[in-house]
């Protein structure tokens, strides 16, 4: 209040401004009877502020220092007109002036000091702030001030109370503020950009100490903090194996090359070719490839920027290259070295070997020149026609080809091209000839090209042409296939369950095992006669695949005798026995089957001809356990336990 003090004197002699001493006893003045308020901000009075004593005769009115719209006189009283701001104005002023036929009597001041209360909540000057932190920034290091993170209240004197809370999972392990009532952002330990590149916090503060406090008035900001990789790690070279997660334990290479040749295309190196990422990803750095030591004669050279390692000259012995090839940052910052073992190993020379003898392409007919021919097994592909070298994978890059039997087809590469446009369908057959031409090597094999009336499948988007193709894939025949052989699984599964139904009793008896004796060296029937017999043979197959396809599974079909070894001499199934009995006899199946299963058989000398009728005088009786499921007709059947081929026929068996 004593600022107020300096305010009474005028307000004391505002009745004596412009006149003379002696008229003050003569002349009445207005007056107010207080004339300084407080009245708090945000309030609404009703209530006149002050009455004002106006002498008979004057009029009172505001003059031209109030503060506009604040005030208003209503007869002889003061209002107060707004709801008062301390934000727009902490003081309030009314100036009343008296006057008497239009000459200003008196002059009065009426203060009003409007009261501030916490009404308004504190403002951060931002929403969101994104920051950039170096990684390699020091522990304890302000990343920033505070006044950049501060936040304003217009009340007066609020003091504000500041808090951190992290926006993603762990951030608070890194970043704290200095103080409740001090907002700057501190580092608490060492960052790292691949484990968390990012983080995000939510800065919240308030104008009072506790929240329950009223009243009280927050505000929230969100802070990004994104981690700027440092330059902290060497070159790597691929692969590598990270031991714990921030070094690498890098690769070392190997190769060989062959004595007296150089390649002419890069090393083909174990486990990789020669190559290095920087170790701080995030920067990235190129690298430059370069051979510190061990390059003995210059023999080799690497490139640069790829790392591809070539030979200069070749090496005229056999010896051990043990090179130190370093990668180096492109900013020459940072680098690293790794070591190269290469073998020079006397090579013996051995042509090149192609995997397969012969390759089957196909190409349509009218084909004009330059067209590629398409490998027959998918169309979709070009046919590529592959040598190896044997001994030394780097030398595949220096094997050339060239057709050297036909004017209609030329090498272009591995791919077959046509020379002219094809009139003629049918099959060509063209030899390819493999040269190394580091070691002189040659090899040769042979392509059967079908040149086709109708054009192979293109691999042209469906609907881009005006036909379609109609002939079936290996893919579709490969689907019915698999169907007819289903449906052939069903019919065999369900003739089974026919046969057993329907003869399953005649076949339990005949379900034992034959013992295995030994067989007769001539047959009666040259239908029987067994595979390796035939009298043809299949052509063989031009395919590649030296391997033929195996044959599914099929049932077991009664098999014929199987031949005797050679130089054994026919043996007849009975000895010569007593009794008018034949000397030496023989057994046939009948195709008359046996009422308790089996066929029936027959005995005959071997002395009767061709031309003697066969009689079957009666039929031998098998024992269940010596009947042959194999339904053969050999000399096993019909003999029980213990009888052997040369046996002669018992009293169930018959002879003629």
């Amino acid at each position: 209040m004593g600022s107020w003090a300096l305010l009474w004197p005028p307000l004391l002699l505002t009745g004596l401004l412009g006149r003379s001493p002696g008229a003050v006893a003569q002349v009445q003045y207005c007056s107010v009877n207080k004339s300084f308020f407080e009245v708090e901000e945000n309030t609404n009075v009703t209530e006149p502020l002050v009455d004002i004593h106006v002498p008979e005769g004057q009029e009172v009115t505001l003059g031209p220092l109030s503060t506009p719209f604040a005030f208003r006189i209503q007869g002889n009283q003061l209002f107060l007109n707004v709801s008062p701001d301390y934000e727009e104005n902490s003081l309030l002023e009314a100036q009343l002036l008296c006057q008497s036929a239009g000459t200003l009597v008196t002059q009065l001041r009426v203060f009003v000091s409007v009261l501030d209360v916490n009404d308004n909540a504190p403002e951060f000057p931002f929403t969101t702030k994104e920051i950039r932190v170096e990684e390699d920034t020091k522990v304890n290091s302000t990343v920033i001030p505070e006044t950049e993170l501060q936040a304003k209240d217009k009340d007066k004197d609020d003091l504000l109370f500041y808090t951190l809370q992290e926006a993603t999972a762990g951030a608070s392990d890194y970043f704290s503020l200095v103080g409740v009532n001090y907002p700057a952002l501190r580092l608490d330990r060492p960052l790292d950009f691949y484990e968390r590149p990012n983080m995000a916090f939510r800065l919240l503060v308030r104008d009072t100490p506790e929240e329950n406090v009223e009243p009280s008035h927050t505000a929230t900001a969100t802070l990004v903090l994104n981690v700027v990789p440092a330059d902290l790690r060497p070159p790597w070279f691929l692969p590598c194996t990270f031991s714990d997660g921030y070094v690498c334990i890098q690769a070392q290479y190997h190769g060989a090359v062959p004595t007296g040749h150089t390649l002419p295309s890069p090393l083909v190196l174990r486990p990789g070719p020669i190559y290095a990422e920087d170790g701080d990803r995030g920067i990235n750095q190129a690298i430059i490839y370069s051979i510190f030591s061990g390059n003995v004669n210059s023999t080799f050279v690497i490139h640069r920027d790829s790392g591809n390692l070539t030979m200069a000259r070749s090496v005229p012995r056999a010896m051990t290259f043990l090179l130190l090839v370093k990668g180096q940052q492109a900013d020459l910052a940072r680098y690293s070295v790794t070591q190269v073992t290469v073998e020079a190993v006397a090579a013996a020379g051995s042509p090149p070997r192609f995997p397969q003898s012969l390759y089957r392409g196909t190409v349509a007919l009218g084909a004009g020149a330059g067209v590629v021919v398409k490998d027959a097994a998918a169309p979709s592909q070009p046919l590529r026609v592959q040598a190896r070298d044997p001994e030394f994978s780097d030398l595949n890059s220096a094997i050339t080809y060239r057709i050297t039997n036909h004017s209609h087809f030329r090498m272009e590469g591995e791919v077959v091209l046509t020379t002219t446009t094809l009139t003629q369908a049918g099959a060509f057959y063209a030899e390819v000839e493999a040269k190394n031409t580091v070691t002189s090597g040659t090899a040769t094999t042979v392509i059967e090209i079908q040149v086709s009336e109708q054009e192979p499948p293109s691999t042209a988007m469906p609907g881009g042409g005006p036909s379609e193709d109609k002939r079936f894939s290996v893919v579709d025949m490969a689907a019915l296939g698999g169907v007819l052989g289903a449906l052939l699984l069903l019919a065999l599964l369900g003739l089974t369950v026919l046969v057993h139904k329907h003869y399953g009793s005649r076949l339990k008896c005949c379900s034992g095992k034959a013992p295995q004796e030994p067989q007769p060296s001539g047959y009666d029937n040259q239908a029987f006669l067994p595979d390796d017999e035939a009298n043809w043979a299949p052509a063989p197959s031009p395919t590649s695949d030296a391997k033929p396809a195996e044959a599914p599974p099929t049932p077991a079909e009664p098999a014929p005798p199987g031949p005797a070894p050679p130089g054994s001499a026919p043996e007849a199934p009975a000895a010569a026995v007593a009794g008018g009995s034949p000397a030496a006899v023989r057994s046939i199946l009948t195709k008359e089957r046996r009422p308790e299963g089996g066929y029936k058989a027959v005995w005959f000398g071997e002395d009767i001809g061709a031309e003697a009728d066969v009689v079957v005088l009666n039929t031998p009786t098998l024992d269940v356990d010596g009947a042959s499921d194999s339904g053969s007709g050999d000399e096993g059947e019909g003999a029980g336990p213990g009888r052997g081929p040369h046996d002669e026929p018992g009293g169930d068996d018959s002879y003629i």
